[in-house]
């Protein structure tokens, strides 16, 4: 085990280069799955990837179509398998991994805080700046360069049974892989998930997400008179739906940050005492996290609990965005017919999207202000999710990342959300390791994202010596 190893490590090393510039030109593809003008970027990262499989060894590779009549702008899946894998020494089939990742991006606005053009990879001081260099092309780039290591120096074997699959979606709700994994679940057969699409704690500190929150992704609309007004004719008279988007807002939360939908915490589950002591002993700088990551002058959030439970375990709500009106240079002064808020909520375990969605409709609809029609609608939507620690998997995970950085794996939560991982428990009724190798400061879905690439090649080597593990 350890000679198959460290033969795929040594390839991956001699290799570094190559990978890097591989990962270059996938980047170079501007796959923004929430633009309808770059759906051919999208397809075209989406053939890349599939060709690169295809040429490491991988079989049955192709893409699969998840656009509909009902869904015309579905991203495709790209999925592999190599299924070939030898029983174990105690006779039971090798264990099946499913590899996941996403070649789909955000935009990269605002361009002009980019110090490097977004869509030309650029390397500085040791790290790779471009859009989706961390989130999750860097990172899903891994899991094919482990594949190719091993593949390369086990005679065109792997140590386990693998299948892949990766998304063109997952920045807007993940809604194609979501219906796939419910309607042909048996394409996926697998013992566990490898996700890579989440971050270590810090520099040089092996770390496996345990927890991740759910989400439900919403727009209010707010709809007042038939047609844009003139507002010195019809200003005190007319009902403006700006106006009545911010009283709204203005109640859905406190001076606090406590959200006042009624309801809403009800099903909340608190961490454990085990989980709140293990975070606390975390290297934590709430001081540096303020100045260095977030870069206001104050933090803000509910009274009574720390950093770490705010942004990992308990429930927030925000306002993205609100377009309408007149947003050009100069004036023009109408109060437009209708306004849109975008507002998201993440959720923690035990809160479910359809029961928070529904408490948050029934209160916007309660405070509706006079003279204006709300339509509140759900954009997208997923489960939180806490797994379990105590399976060989998680074990193999920390043992293999305790080989490539020499310190014990740490736990924790993630505030974001990866919707897949709740889909493939309830749907496949596999756990999922969570393996990611980002940094808290990589600027995720920000300008001047970046992937730090030490932690690119330690990456490949530990995924290598997970699956070795598995294998053996």
């Amino acid at each position: 085990m350890a000679d198959q190893a460290k033969a795929a490590v040594e390839f991956a090393q001699k290799n570094g280069e190559r990978f890097v510039e591989e990962l270059k030109a996938l980047l170079r593809i501007p796959s923004i799955s929430t633009l309808p003008e770059h759906a051919g970027d999208v397809r075209r990262a989406a053939e890349f990837v599939a060709a690169e499989l295809k040429r490491i060894g991988m079989e049955h590779v192709r893409l699969i179509e998840t656009a509909t009549a009902e869904r015309p702008g579905g991203h495709p899946l790209v999925y592999a398998d190599w299924l070939n894998g030898a029983p174990a020494a105690d006779g039971k089939p090798a264990p099946t991994v499913l590899c996941y990742g996403h070649y789909d991006v955000q935009p990269p606005d605002p361009l002009d805080e980019w110090k490097s053009p977004p869509f030309e990879p650029a390397e500085r001081e040791g790290n790779l700046y471009a859009r989706g260099a961390v989130d999750d092309k860097g990172q899903m780039w891994m899991h094919v360069k482990a594949l190719e290591a091993l593949m390369e120096t086990g005679g065109g074997k792997l140590p386990v049974n693998v299948r892949v699959i990766v998304e063109g979606e997952e920045e807007v709700g993940g809604e194609g892989i979501a219906d796939f994994v419910r309607e042909h679940g048996d394409q996926l057969r697998a013992d566990v998930a490898l996700v890579s699409d989440t971050e270590m704690f810090a520099a040089d500190l092996p770390t496996l997400c345990v927890g991740l929150r759910g989400m439900i992704y919403t727009e209010i609309e707010a709809r007042g008179a038939r047609t844009d007004l003139h507002s010195g004719m019809y200003g005190g008279a007319a009902p403006n739906p700006f106006v009545a988007l911010a009283q709204v807002i203005a109640k859905l939360k406190d001076a606090d940050g406590k959200i006042l939908i009624p309801g809403f915490y009800d099903k909340v589950q608190k961490p454990s005492d085990a989980e709140l002591t293990a975070w606390k002993a975390l290297p934590f700088d709430e001081e540096h996290y303020r100045e260095t990551e977030v870069g206001s002058i104050a933090l803000t959030g509910e009274p009574g609990y720390s950093v770490l439970e705010r942004t990992w375990a308990r429930p927030t709500l925000d306002v993205h965005g609100m377009p309408g009106g007149f947003t050009g240079a100069g004036a023009k002064t109408v109060i437009p017919a209708r306004a849109v808020a975008k507002v998201s909520m993440r959720l923690v375990p035990d809160m479910t999207p359809a029961e928070s969605f529904a408490q948050y409709r029934a209160y916007v609809e309660s405070i509706c202000p006079k003279g204006i029609v709300l339509e509140v609608r759900l954009i997208h939507s997923g489960d939180a999710i806490v797994v379990s620690t105590d399976n060989r998997y998680i074990q193999a995970a920390t043992g293999a990342m305790h080989e490539v950085f020499g310190k014990e794996t740490v736990f924790v939560r993630g505030g974001g959300s990866i919707p897949i991982v709740g889909d493939f428990e309830r749907e496949l009724k596999i756990p999922t390791v969570m393996m990611g190798f980002g940094l808290p400061d990589d600027n995720l879905h920000a300008p001047n994202e970046k992937f730090h690439l030490a932690n690119f090649h330690r990456g490949i080597e530990s995924i290598v010596r997970f699956f070795v593990r598995l294998g053996g």
